[in-house]
């Protein structure tokens, strides 16, 4: 079907005939009421002499979720379409998703009704297709989503602002459209008087749209988009907002898992471990056993206790929040998507922290949870369990105040605390805004420290430039981390790929790690390896280690601050830990994949006939003062690309048990060979760990052996020593 000549093809055209509706719904009492005003709007617009066309999708856009690329005017004509503009980033849009989600649960495509996004970026990384796809995935979206990367959809209809939906006929005319969060009840009302008053004409269609999800081709991974991550400087242990998996994870510095509580899916549930669900949790807190959480898509701030295996709300009601003030107790204090918390003290006389500051991302605002009774800045004294507004005003800004209430932020995603004179302060990742603040302890100033610019409205002033104060840049920078050692700060610079450094005193910004390029790279160095999307980050081992939530890569990684090497660390699971949440039943063994940065060692080639059993010695030596992780699986495994017959009854692996007592590999030559040539591929996977086991790696080395195949019987050859020093 064609597109029909346009009336116009902006949001402007909708404008005044809406608005009239609008104004009327707010006089209607009753619920037919209301459903009658938006029928006799329909019946105004479709009565138009030409429609209020959308434009087709352009060619070559990318897309996810579809079989193929959708045509609005083929795919889509007898459907009422609900076209979402979004970026992933943005707070708001992430706010939106739940009641997309309610829709598509109401209605579907053979109702007649289709949910497209399209993404259209705020920074330069949202443009690729890689990043969108991750956040698809994050975000549990199930609808298709076109990359509109260089906006043409958003600028031919003039969209403004973020989130934006646009409700279209099943001609593709315009029929709605609604600006910003908070419309659940106009987005259920129009669609569905739509889907009633087309039905009623017979215009509507019940086919079927391809979707075919991302999600159902990715591997299962001990890790799902890790958030954030804490250390437990007492017990040697990790905890880590396991983000994809709706779970909070504890896990001995080996790699070992202690508990695992919450997940595999969503929900919002408090009791014991085997019961309790969270909601993409985020930033967590460690201290005497127990655990805070930012339960961010709860809206709420939930407690952990290990030692009585029970999960409680301390802070939210399970549903968004507008109150941009606080004051009530906790359990009785809507809040809006908390994005990381972080202890902290109310005075210099208070022997020990009695605060949970919490990152506000969905309020724009720093607030405050006493867990003992206490006093703010500047504030009277409160009691035990408030839960009020610290910083900043609600409104989404780069403002800068030394009256915190009149401060702004824009999405603050990150904090960490430096109590010690004369820092004082927290320091704060504001996402939006492409910046890192200080909020003062001692009178709640908000200051600058780097990136972004002057203008407090202009939150486009991002990019990835090393520098000082304002002339440093940043890209939605998610998560911030204090080294007391060395009074530095390290920012995870999420949209960069880069991990970065801040000396505070001098405001001078540099990178420590990462190329900028989105990957997942272990090199020989800091500035050789390689992230996706950093989230979060803590220093552990005394200012030694820094441990990296690697979000996009699902992985953490640890660079060592002394020697500038960079591993992985390890998540296991062992016979004996305690996992009481929920958790996937198992899925086959796979193999594990090989680093690039792996070496690669070519043997001599061996002569070997058919029938014959090679065999080959590991001869591995670990560096000096470490040893294998205790059961992580070090391994072998046999490969033959595009010769695949070699392995055919073999045993293609085993484990690598004791570093002293080393496996012997045995391979039979076939009785029944397909070539007489084939290299055989040796893969070995180590997980070795320090004595003291306070830091974990991975490494792993390709041995690769040329076979010659001959019907000469050959005498007992002896076996091949596979040697190498890591």
């Amino acid at each position: 079907m064609a597109a029909p000549g346009a009336r116009s093809r902006s949001l402007a055209g909708l404008l005044p005939a809406q608005t009239s509706l609008e104004y009327a719904l707010l006089d209607a009492v009753t619920q037919e009421e209301k459903d009658g005003l938006v029928y006799q709007y329909l019946q105004k617009v479709d009565g138009w002499e030409q429609d209020l066309s959308v434009p087709e999708f352009p060619e070559g856009l990318e897309w996810l979720n579809t079989e193929e690329p959708i045509s609005v005017y083929k795919d889509l004509c007898g459907k009422v379409v609900v076209l979402d503009f979004f970026t992933y980033c943005c707070i708001n849009c992430i706010h939106l998703l739940p009641d997309l989600h309610a829709l598509e649960h109401t209605y579907s495509d053979k109702d007649g009704l289709l949910i497209v996004g399209v993404h259209s970026a705020k920074f330069p990384n949202e443009k690729v297709l890689d990043n969108i796809r991750s956040a698809v995935l994050r975000y549990n979206i199930t609808h298709p989503v076109v990359n509109d990367a260089d906006a043409s959809l958003w600028q031919e209809l003039e969209v403004s602002c973020w989130p934006t939906l646009i409700i279209l006929g099943p001609r593709g005319n315009m029929l709605f459209s609604l600006i910003g969060e908070g419309q659940k009840e106009k987005l259920f009302l129009y669609t569905s008087i739509a889907l009633k008053y087309y039905k009623d004409r017979g215009q509507i269609r019940a086919n079927k749209i391809g979707i075919k999800l991302y999600k159902d081709s990715l591997p299962p991974s001990p890790l799902l988009f890790p958030g954030k991550i804490t250390v437990d400087h007492v017990s040697n242990r990790l905890v880590i907002a396991d983000t994809g998996h709706h779970r909070i994870l504890v896990i001995w510095k080996n790699g070992q898992i202690q508990y695992s509580i919450g997940g595999p899916s969503p929900g919002r549930k408090d009791g014991i471990f085997s019961e309790s669900s969270f909601n993409s949790p985020q930033g967590v807190a460690i201290m005497n056993n127990i655990i805070y959480v930012a339960d961010t898509e709860n809206h709420l701030i939930r407690k952990i206790d290990l030692e009585a295996e029970m999960v409680s709300t301390v802070a939210g009601i399970g549903i968004q929040g507008t109150d941009k003030e606080g004051g009530a107790q906790g359990d009785e204090q809507p809040i809006s998507s908390p994005w990381d918390v972080v202890f902290g003290r109310s005075g210099s006389e208070v022997q020990s922290d009695n605060i949970l500051w919490i990152a506000m991302a969905g309020t724009h605002q720093i607030w405050a949870l006493l867990l003992d009774c206490g006093r703010l800045p500047k504030k009277n004294e409160l009691k035990k369990g408030t839960c009020l507004r610290f910083a900043g005003s609600g409104n989404e800004e780069n403002r800068n105040n030394a009256y915190p209430h009149k401060a702004g932020f824009a999405q603050p995603s990150g904090l960490s605390l430096a109590s010690e004179d004369p820092w004082s302060c927290l320091f704060v990742a504001d996402s939006e805004s492409s910046t890192v603040r200080t909020v003062s302890l001692k009178d709640g100033a908000v200051k600058h420290l780097v990136g972004g610019e002057r203008d407090p409205m202009n939150l486009f002033a991002f990019g990835d430039v090393d520098g000082v104060g304002i002339n440093a840049r940043l890209q939605h920078p998610l998560g911030v981390t204090w080294d007391k050692k060395r009074n530095l700060l390290y920012v995870a610079d999420s949209y960069n790929h880069k991990i970065k450094v801040v000396d505070p005193k001098t405001k001078n910004c540099t990178t420590l790690a990462g190329t900028g390029n989105a990957s997942n790279i272990i090199g020989s160095s800091f500035t050789e390896s390689t992230f996706n999307e950093p989230g979060g980050l803590c220093i552990g081992e005394n200012g030694q280690l820094l441990y990296v939530a690697d979000t996009n890569n699902h992985q953490i990684k640890v660079l060592d601050l002394e020697t500038k090497t960079v591993s992985v660390f390890p998540v296991f699971r062992s016979e004996n830990a305690v996992v009481d949440g929920p958790c996937l039943a198992e899925k086959p063994k796979t193999l594990p994949k090989l680093p690039k940065s792996a070496p690669g060692i070519r043997l001599s080639p061996v002569a070997a006939s058919p029938g014959q059993t090679l065999q080959f010695k590991l001869r591995l030596d670990l560096p000096s003062g470490t040893k294998l992780t205790e059961g992580a699986s070090s391994c072998w495994f046999l490969s033959a690309e595009g010769n695949e017959w070699l392995l055919r009854g073999q045993i293609p692996s085993g484990e690598i048990e004791s570093i002293s007592n080393q496996p012997t590999i045995s391979l039979r030559i076939p009785g029944d060979c397909l070539s007489l040539e084939a290299v055989l591929s040796i893969s070995v996977f180590l997980y070795y760990c320090s004595a003291d086991s306070s830091a974990c790696m991975m490494k792993g080395i390709l041995f690769s052996q040329p076979l010659q195949i001959t019907d000469t019987q050959q005498d007992c050859i002896p076996p091949v020593e596979l040697k190498y020093i890591f």
